[in-house]
């Protein structure tokens, strides 16, 4: 296996007391941070109606950490194809191909990326254009790569402005079986959202992906990545206490509370139940935390397992100075240069 690569997913995520708009802030400021530490990639998400998460517009993100980075490639991760028409998408994405030419990746996705009603909001034929999916997506690159629709298609002619000589990097993101056919018929990049589902399931996606793949003439082999919520501290010590605010997150989120980062301190001393202390005890064993040998360890052997490039690391915490270390541990345990 060639180097691992490493790349950051940054959700602007809401912290409690901290204005929303300091967390929009600090995801333009944190991707010349993971610039400056030699990461590969810098994903940023699309969630709606979610109050844990204050991002909503990637593709706006990506202009402001484009103007204000030079190396690193800047994704949406992703754009929730559903909720919007190709041709406008097409747009966005070749505008930013024009700002950050050679840098810009169009991850896409299936789901909605909130709960029913707010899709709705976005899109009222969000469920028709769903089961459409690969038609909008095939759409979608002819656009972003400048190049004609199908003969008889009903926008024939039609195209998608600022024309250039380079186009975005496609890429489809999922958490099923789903998005890795899609990526592997259509011979794209594929992200497997494992911090979504805990692991499960990716050796058999990514499988699925791999032995199903149709060379196409970017991407004559395939290219896959995991997403994984990973945190390293100086010890594994202060690793755990920092993940508290997580796990106090995950307890609330299954009883269907979407709450902002607290500190640790108040998570610890939350009054858990006794179910409850044992489905922490589980996360702790499962979870991607320690020192950086620690976590970089397992990142490798992950890695290995399911046969992938490159890993993106999303982090949450409630110190964003203790994210940033994380990062930059992570960086180091790596050999990561600018």
């Amino acid at each position: 296996m060639s180097a691992l690569k490493l790349a950051v997913l940054d959700q602007s995520v809401a912290i409690a007391g901290v204005p929303h708009e300091a967390s929009i802030r600090a995801t333009v400021q944190f991707a010349r941070e993971c610039e400056a530490l030699g990461y590969h990639r810098f994903w940023m998400a699309e969630h709606h109606n979610h109050d844990s998460i204050a991002g909503s517009c990637p593709e706006i993100l990506m202009a402001a950490v484009a103007a204000t980075t030079a190396r690193i490639r800047i994704g949406s991760a992703g754009i929730m194809l559903p909720n919007y028409a190709a041709y406008k998408v097409a747009e966005q994405f070749r505008v930013l191909e024009a700002l950050a030419p050679g840098r810009i990746d169009l991850g896409v996705g299936r789901a909605p990326g909130s709960d029913r009603r707010t899709s709705f909001a976005l899109n009222p034929n969000v469920d028709q254009d769903s089961e459409h999916f690969p038609a909008h997506l095939r759409d979608l690159m002819a656009w972003t790569r400048c190049q004609p629709l199908q003969q008889g298609h009903v926008f024939e002619g039609l195209r998608a402005f600022p024309h250039g000589s380079s186009a975005p990097e496609t890429w489809v993101l999922g958490s099923s079986d789903y998005g890795a056919q899609v990526a592997a018929h259509f011979g794209l990049p594929y992200c497997f959202a494992h911090f979504i589902t805990d692991g499960q399931g990716v050796d058999n996606v990514l499988r699925l992906y791999i032995d199903n793949y149709q060379p196409s003439e970017r991407h004559p082999l395939p290219y896959a990545s995991v997403c994984v919520w990973a945190l390293a501290a100086d010890t594994e010590a202060e690793a755990l206490r920092l993940f508290a605010t997580r796990e106090r997150w995950r307890m609330a989120r299954d009883r269907g509370r979407l709450l902002a980062m607290m500190p640790p301190e108040e998570a610890l001393a939350h009054p858990y139940t006794e179910a409850e202390r044992g489905r922490i005890l589980q996360m702790r064993m499962n979870a991607l935390i320690g020192s950086a040998e620690q976590v970089a360890d397992k990142l490798r052997e992950l890695a290995r397992r399911v046969n992938v490039q490159e890993v993106a690391i999303l982090t949450w915490t409630y110190d964003q100075a203790a994210r940033r270390r994380s990062y930059e541990l992570l960086a180091k345990a790596f050999s990561l240069r600018p």
